[in-house]
């Protein structure tokens, strides 16, 4: 204990320290501690004292006021112990790219100019402090700046060390233990030296991610004496009034393989480096700890194939911030692991924990663009308030956790694009008690943005942005009834593509799916075999028959034995596999296949099901002349168009189906005026709703140039023709049977060697 004390005896003042005050005997009050004793009255007064006590004799009245203070005295405040050289952990061999920025920064100082606030913001470890350490040597080293760093982290950092700039630029003791005290603003003391500094300088404030910090004293400010540059992961211009932003990203494929490669030369090419870059998302943090592991390996080198076959995991995070082991400061800026936890640390305390549960929702996704109408959904409400949505966002793009980027051609699809490391950093943080909600909000979320029965139209690039984050969340869950909702969305989603035409990647999802959760639930589960019959049938549309084939027959043969010829499932697969065999030349097996599951999806869904109208469709593009006059004598197939608009209304798909197939069998039929008629009115709805590249589009102005050539119109016919090859080719392929198929027909009818089909009478 410590301790002043005040006093007056008989007018004197009286002051000091020590074990006491005045003679050494007296009369009147004293003050006595638990060490010391006292006696009044006349007689003479002892008093003792211990450790830190103290014992107050005097002979007259005296008023003594003490103030006491436990523990250890505060020691003033620690300022930096430079600020004339940057405070970095470790800079980049050599600073790829960027060079742009820095030749920007490199004007200004170059010029003279002053009076400039110059704003480097972007997530954790994109390499922010690396730019402005690599300008801060440019300005000092050939510009004669004077370069000032302040880390401005937090408020302790921020005021030591912009005082320690006033200390630099000439400021006094006294001033300085005044501002350090509250007697004079702080801030003000700074610039004042600043701002009459003899020398140009500059000074990078690093860190800044809490820009309240700075407004709190102003301590922001411009002077025509210098310029002042500011790193940060806030990316919001409100925060940086009068400042010129730059935002800083990955760095391009090329020179984050140079990263690695300049770190770790000996341990691989740099196209290998290149392969781990792009599986490190290009982030410069990452690439240089993975770069510092590889070079400091010692006992078991690595070579990057090596380090790119363990990065296959899952949680590869804590594999990356091995790297750190090299620096002599690894604090959490410095891993990937640690980097954004301050940032997430910070969302709590300000209150806003819902930035920190949106985060790790989209943390069971991928790192591609996300659709903001995924978030946009009553189903959030499980993870987070949807009322508290629009502002969690806000918080992550604020603090550059995401960023905004528009994914259609045309910028109208607003998405959310967050980088691999950072989600690979939040999922593995993620607890495990919270995982199974969140797997099962992101499948609500996927399951909401599809459409509940997909039906044909135009390329939708919605479809493909979430096949990515479909397959991540699958690869991602491990509990079995999750898994069979997801790879329900996944089978959804690829019927979905199928029937926008996008064939490639209907195959892509549904295979991949399929994949994923045969891991779970094995290869005879119900959702995986639907998951397999629609690769199945993606592979027939992009020609690869005998895989198609394989795919189908082999995935109706379980089905069939599991849950039987009539189930849903099973004829979904047949009416695939039919088609398979039609187009390479097994009519029969083809056409008894079709007239079953006709017949069974009658009996199982009803007559006037879309299902059972699009086999019985079918059939009218299948049979041939004598086949179609015996069947409409039967079933009354041939007025199948009518039946379709009446129950399902004649701008239904399946409707437009049954007249593209009507007017092939009145074609067949010799009917050509009727089938001309019909297949331009067809022909003209399919290209005002789909547009001219789509499949069923191509396939009617086919049959249309076929109907055109059976009256008389070659050269019409040529032409549309013509188109239809182009078009096929683009999009298809040359050697797809289907545009080898028009080839023949345009070469027929180029040559005169084509002929209509005979009129039935």
């Amino acid at each position: 204990m410590s301790g002043t004390g005040s006093g007056r005896t008989g007018g004197d003042p009286i002051s000091g320290s020590g074990s006491g005050y005045g003679g050494g005997s007296g009369y009147g009050g004293g003050a006595t501690n638990a060490g010391g004793t006292g006696r009044t009255g006349g007689s003479a007064m002892e008093g003792r004292a211990q450790d830190d006590g103290r014992v107050y004799q005097s002979s007259g009245d005296q008023h003594i006021s003490e103030h006491h203070h436990y523990g250890d005295a505060p020691a003033a405040p620690a300022g930096p112990d430079s600020v004339r050289r940057p405070a970095v952990g470790r800079p980049p061999v050599v600073l790829r790219d960027r060079t742009d920025v820095l030749e920007r920064l490199h004007r200004t100082v170059a010029a003279g100019r002053g009076g400039e606030i110059y704003v480097l913001h972007g997530m954790g470890g994109c390499g922010k402090t690396a730019v402005a350490h690599a300008f801060f040597q440019t300005a000092t080293t050939e510009c004669g700046r004077v370069g000032l760093w302040v880390n401005a982290a937090d408020r302790a950092s921020l005021r030591s060390g912009m005082l320690a700039v006033a200390a630099d630029r000439g400021a006094g003791d006294g001033e300085l233990l005044a501002a350090r005290n509250g007697y004079r603003p702080a801030a003000d003391l700074v610039w004042q030296y600043l701002d009459s500094s003899s020398e140009p300088w500059l000074l990078v404030l690093d860190n800044a991610d809490d820009p309240a910090i700075l407004g709190d004293g102003s301590w922001l400010r411009t002077s025509p004496r210098g310029t002042v540059l500011v790193t940060t992961r806030r990316a919001a211009p409100r925060w940086w009034p009068g400042a010129e932003l730059q935002h800083m990203g990955v760095l391009p494929r090329e020179d984050a393989a140079r990263v690695l490669h300049d770190l770790a030369p000996h341990t691989g090419t740099l196209a290998q480096a290149a392969e781990i870059a792009d599986r490190l998302g290009r982030l410069p943090l990452a690439l240089t700890l993975a770069g510092g592991f590889l070079s400091h390996q010692v006992l078991d080198p690595w070579t990057m194939d090596e380090y790119g076959r363990h990065l296959e995991e899952d949680h590869h995070v804590h594999l990356i911030d091995r790297g750190a082991d090299v620096l002599s400061d690894p604090g959490p800026r410095h891993l990937v692991g640690r980097t954004w936890q301050l940032t997430l640390d910070a969302f709590a305390e300000h209150g806003l924990p819902e930035a920190v549960d949106l985060l790790r929702l989209i943390a069971r996704l991928a790192p591609e663009p996300l659709p903001l109408s995924f978030l946009n959904d009553d189903g959030i409400s499980a993870v987070l308030p949807r009322a508290r949505a629009e502002s969690a966002l806000r918080g992550l793009l604020d603090h550059s956790l995401t960023e905004l980027v528009d994914a259609g051609d045309d910028g109208s699809l607003r998405c959310v694009r967050s980088h691999g490391v950072l989600l690979d950093s939040v999922r593995a943080a993620t607890p495990a008690s919270q995982t199974a909600l969140l797997d099962t909000t992101a499948g609500r979320l996927l399951d909401a943005a599809l459409p509940d029965v997909p039906d044909a139209g135009p390329y939708d690039p919605r479809l493909r942005l979430l096949a990515p984050h479909v397959l991540a969340l699958l690869r991602r869950t491990t509990d079995a009834a999750t898994v069979a909702q997801v790879v329900g969305i996944a089978t959804r989603l690829a019927s979905a593509m199928h029937r926008t035409g996008d064939y490639p990647s209907a195959w892509e999802t549904a295979g991949r799916a399929t994949d994923l959760a045969t891991r779970i639930l094995g290869d005879e589960h119900r959702a995986v075999l639907a998951a397999r019959s629609r690769t199945g049938r993606a592979l027939f549309r992009l020609g690869r028959y005998p895989e198609a084939e394989e795919t189908l027959r082999r995935t109706l043969a379980v089905q069939r034995l599991r849950s039987g010829p009539d189930d849903p499932d099973s004829l979904d697969t047949a009416h695939g596999l039919q088609l398979v065999l039609e187009n390479t030349g097994r009519h029969e097996e083809s056409l008894a296949l079709l007239y079953a599951t006709a017949a069974g999806r009658k009996a199982a869904l009803g007559p006037w099901h879309p299902l059972t109208l699009r086999s019985r469709s079918s059939l009218l593009a299948s049979l041939g002349a004598a086949e179609l006059a015996a069947e409409d004598e039967r079933t009354q197939l041939l007025s199948l168009p009518q039946q379709c608009a009446e129950h399902l209304g004649a701008g239904h798909t399946v409707s437009l189906g049954a007249r593209h197939n009507h007017a092939w069998a009145s074609y067949q039929l010799g009917r050509f005026e009727t089938a001309d008629a019909e297949i331009r009115e067809v022909t003209e709805t399919y290209l005002q709703r789909f547009g001219p590249d789509y499949p069923i589009a191509l396939a009617a102005r086919q049959l249309q140039a076929r109907t055109r050539a059976a009256l008389g119109r070659t050269e019409e016919a040529v032409a549309l023709m013509t188109d239809v090859v182009t078009r096929r080719a683009r999009s298809l392929g040359q050697e797809h049977h289907f545009t080898a198929v028009s080839r023949d027909l345009l070469d027929a009818l180029r040559s005169g060697r084509w002929e209509p089909p005979r009129p039935q009478h």
